[in-house]
């Protein structure tokens, strides 16, 4: 299952986000969003595979392994951009499962 998830992370385009509830709809598996969070938080490649591009349905960061600051940053350099620790154009910014598949 994990596999699967980095295989996904992999085809969330630079400057993108997704949630972890897209991506467990791209794996096929609509209800491990869980699951894939905890794929995400195991993530050996990171930054490489980038984890740091999923966050929370509500366009809010969530959590990240190498700390919040490191993905802000991260996300940062790549044109995101954020407020309040939120997605500020969110829905203009976000990948869909159909587009990860």
């Amino acid at each position: 299952f994990n596999e699967k998830i980095w295989v996904v992370l992999n085809r969330i385009p630079r400057g993108k986000v997704t949630t972890y509830k897209e991506i467990a709809r791209a794996v096929g598996s609509p209800k491990a969003f869980r699951a894939a969070g905890n794929a995400c938080n195991k993530n050996p490649h990171s930054p490489k595979t980038p984890c740091h591009r999923v966050v929370s349905f509500d366009g809010s960061l969530g959590g990240y392994a190498h700390g919040l600051r490191k993905k802000i940053k991260l996300l940062e350099s790549e044109g995101i951009r954020i407020k309040n620790n939120k997605i500020v154009n969110f829905e203009e910014v976000l990948a869909k499962a159909k587009e990860l598949r």
